[in-house]
């Protein structure tokens, strides 16, 4: 145990606060205050990982570590069993007269932290709070996602002139959904950075469970290589953001996206400073509104939106399973079966290679194929949850539970964001290559998409046909002169699903 004299109050930092900005480290100072950060093994071995995910947090945090280090603080990292148990050896061998904490990113977290008695400081890593969400929330019969925007941007100024949006128009949605050139490849590639020795120490420590190709040096794990993937993609990126945000392409896995999410998510990039280079592009004319309004919307509108709604729901949040689906996570997305689905290929070799598909993919073919087959919805997040670099609880909860799975039977999104072949061939160049017609519904070429379209219409045909937003598309089902071939035919799209086939 240290000395009488040195029992300062400790601030403990979690691997998503990683930010001398955030919450209780913000005050801080070496001479006030020592700083605990803990490297859980039971949190490392309790999940497959994707190994690009987990060198992330884990290479994030310990460049974090030196960051303070070099700034004069005492910082006792420490690799425990447990948060739990890391907590309480800080505790045995420091003393500290206080332990202070940001509120942390999760539910559990932050009951644990309330169960140890730590002190727990306001976040100020998201631009709303979620007691200023809930407050929003209060007495609306539906939270909108648009909405919720445009208060936000009333709220924080982004993109307006008084107390309305510049040009007149709060979105550019329908500018945003063009098809990409045919041939040519006009997204730069993001920056990388070279792997040094401490990349080299975290690939070692690493489980053996984990999966995925190594990292290639695409995602940074610092302040400083963050922000400079922050200036390359406004400066570079952005003013071609929007028009193709929703296409998908074989030939580029990222095409014009900006992929700092995972930045925002561990506290390399906070909200604010992200938004306000937006808004001075745009303000300098570097950015046509399109391209920064689409932007904007996902950081303000969806992202901080995700964020309030999994506070205003959980714990019971987790355990929605309005569709009653039980069936496990199928192989093909484990990463432990071949497919000739070109769609499902495309997205699993990008996600093996760089953990990221974008949202588009997310939702439309891997989301919406685990809604299709009827795979229980946690088991979905959970393994979304540990696939993604950009992966946590409030993250993957609502935008599995709630968009892509509709557990919550509509709570989130007001219909099953459910498709066959066709949606994914008008937003792709993936159905061209593919053994599977997406516009047969039977038969060995059928498309699985749209084979189980129709079955899942079918299968949930009282619970849909009530709901206005899908009622025609239900009432279609009931006169497609094939459905008991269509649903004879499901059964062995769902049969082979499982067992790795397909």
């Amino acid at each position: 145990m240290s000395s009488d004299a040195d029992t300062r109050p400790t601030v403990w930092v979690f691997g998503d606060q990683l930010n001398r900005g955030i919450g209780a480290l913000r005050d801080a100072t070496p001479s006030s205050h020592r700083v605990l950060i803990v490297e859980s093994a039971a949190k490392l071995a309790a999940k497959r990982w994707h190994r690009q995910r987990a060198h992330f947090v884990v290479a994030s945090m310990r460049r974090f570590v030196e960051e303070l280090r070099d700034a004069g603080f005492d910082v006792d990292h420490r690799r425990a069993d447990s948060l739990r148990a890391g907590y309480h050896a800080h505790v045995a061998d420091f003393a500290p007269t206080e332990v202070v904490a940001t509120e942390p990113a999760s539910w559990d977290g932050l009951e644990l932290l309330r169960d140890l008695g730590v002190t727990v400081v306001r976040s100020n890593q998201f631009l709303c709070h979620y007691d200023e969400f809930d407050a929003w929330a209060n007495g609306r019969r539906q939270l909108k996602m648009e909405d919720f925007y445009r208060w936000q941007r009333r709220r924080l100024g982004y993109l307006m002139d008084g107390d309305e949006p510049v040009t007149g128009r709060w979105n550019y949605d329908d500018e945003n959904r063009e098809r990409p050139p045919k041939t040519t490849n006009p997204w730069p590639d993001p920056q990388r950075s070279r792997l040094d020795d401490l990349d080299r120490a975290v690939l070692d420590d690493l489980a053996e469970g984990c999966w995925g190709a190594e990292p290639d040096g695409t995602w940074a794990t610092s302040r400083l290589a963050a922000l400079s993937r922050l200036r390359h993609f406004v400066d570079d990126v952005l003013p071609m953001f929007g028009p193709h945000e929703d296409a998908m392409v074989e030939r580029s896995w990222h095409l014009a996206h900006s992929v700092l999410s995972p930045y925002l998510n561990v506290g390399l990039l906070l909200p604010g400073e992200v938004c306000d280079a937006v808004q001075d592009a745009y303000d300098e004319g570097r950015v046509p509104i399109a391209s920064a309004e689409g932007f904007i919307r996902q950081v303000i509108g969806w992202r901080e939106y995700v964020w309030g709604v999994y506070w205003l729901w959980m714990p019971g949040y987790r355990s929605m399973n309005a569709l009653h689906a039980d069936r496990p996570v199928p192989p093909v997305l484990l990463g432990e079966a071949p497919t000739d689905m070109n769609c499902v290929r495309n997205c699993m070799s990008t996600l093996h290679d760089h953990a990221y598909n974008h949202h588009i993919q997310r939702l439309m073919v891997l989301g919406n194929l685990a809604m299709l087959h009827g795979v229980d919805p946690w088991a979905m997040t959970d393994w979304m949850w540990q696939s993604f670099i950009d992966g946590a609880e409030w993250v993957m909860l609502p935008n599995v539970i709630g968009m892509s799975q509709w557990a919550d039977g509509g709570m989130m999104a007001t219909k099953p964001y459910a498709a066959g072949g066709n949606y994914i061939d008008t937003m792709s160049d993936y159905c061209g290559g593919c053994r599977y017609d997406r516009k047969q519904r039977v038969g060995d070429d059928a498309c699985p998409f749209t084979t189980l379209y129709w079955d899942f219409l079918a299968r949930h045909h009282d619970l849909l046909v009530k709901n206005p937003r899908i009622a025609r598309q239900v009432r279609a089902s009931e006169r497609l002169s094939n459905l008991p071939a269509v649903r004879e035919r499901a059964v062995e799209v769902r049969r082979r699903l499982d067992d790795g086939s397909l």
